[in-house]
């Protein structure tokens, strides 16, 4: 396979390309570009080997939960493993190809959600064990500094209408209280590639917006506020994808990266992590797997190229 560095991001995107129709169990590869992003189409353990050693700046993403979603009927999803552990297995490809292309005291911010059980999937209703855990284990056994974490408020009765969550329902307090447990929060979890960052980051976050952000649970964060999912759904999908909200990206986007440098998404859906960047002013590349999720985020991404682009009323000159 060949490399190409993060220089070819820049590159023209054909705007009139067709959008291509493939089968949601065929492996394929393609690419889109726009100004300052690139959208990779195929699995992230062979095209993250196209990016350079030392190329990242940022990662921003969130990785599949395990098993807990099915997005595709392909074996390439690591979210089709029969088991935690070869998830992990097949996970620490990723993580050891975004520790590769991460420049050095640079940082990856990964979206994670404890999982629960199903009784028609294994028998009794609670946790399966720690994924959060897990995924700070497996970062760590590739080399990487756990650097630090916020936890994400969540709204417990959109998590129960979103999720049927039997243990967060009126009727199961109603019925018998012993199966209530409170919602499931989010996590940001921080990681950091050994060495000394060269390029100091120099944000433009105020220190009002730094001490709310530097609390150590994030109550602010709106759960609404996601690109739209719905055009990247398939009929065949067992469940709905779920946008990483676009206020936990803009924080971390803004304050662990300056203008003009490049952030990853390994696991990019609908691109919420490129449309973010691209609109404050960052490069952009993402992997995505699954075909129809590739060509939305190509679309989110014009849009975000387009909104960049476009004066603001306080540029404009005044007479």
């Amino acid at each position: 396979m060949t490399t190409r560095d993060d220089s070819m991001l820049g590159s023209p995107f054909e705007a009139d390309q067709p959008a291509h129709d493939y089968p949601a169990d065929m492996y394929v590869t393609d690419d889109a570009e726009g100004d300052g992003w690139r959208m990779l189409l195929g699995d992230s353990c062979e095209r993250l080997a196209e990016l350079a050693d030392d190329s990242v700046d940022l990662s921003v993403y969130s990785p599949p939960f395990s098993s807990l979603y099915t997005y595709s009927p392909s074996s390439r999803d690591v979210g089709n493993s029969a088991s935690r552990a070869e998830f992990l297995d097949h996970y620490g490809f990723i993580i050891r190809e975004n520790l590769r292309v991460t420049k050095p005291g640079r940082n990856a911010c990964v979206h994670v959600q404890q999982v629960t059980t199903s009784k028609a999937m294994h028998g009794y209703m609670g946790m399966d064990g720690d994924f959060r855990g897990d995924v700070i284990r497996a970062y760590l056994d590739e080399g990487w500094i756990y650097y630090g974490e916020a936890c994400v408020r969540k709204d417990p009765q959109a998590q129960a209408i979103r999720t049927k969550a039997h243990a967060l329902m009126f009727v199961t307090k109603e019925r018998d209280s012993a199966w209530l447990r409170p919602a499931l929060a989010d996590y940001l979890l921080i990681f950091k590639k050994p060495g000394e960052n060269v390029v100091p980051i120099k944000t433009d976050v105020t220190n009002e917006e730094w001490i709310n952000w530097a609390q150590p649970v994030w109550w602010d964060i709106r759960e609404t506020n996601t690109l739209n999912e719905r055009a990247g759904r398939e009929d065949k999908d067992e469940r709905h994808i779920c946008p990483l909200q676009l206020d936990f990206i803009d924080r971390c986007v803004r304050l662990w990266s300056n203008k003009g440098e490049l952030i990853l998404s390994p696991f990019a859906g609908i691109g919420s992590e490129g449309y973010e960047a691209v609109k404050l002013g960052r490069r952009f590349v993402g992997v995505e797997l699954k075909a129809s999720y590739w060509r939305t985020a190509v679309s989110n991404l014009r849009e975000a190229e387009r909104q960049a682009a476009l004066p603001s009323l306080f540029d404009a000159e005044v007479p």
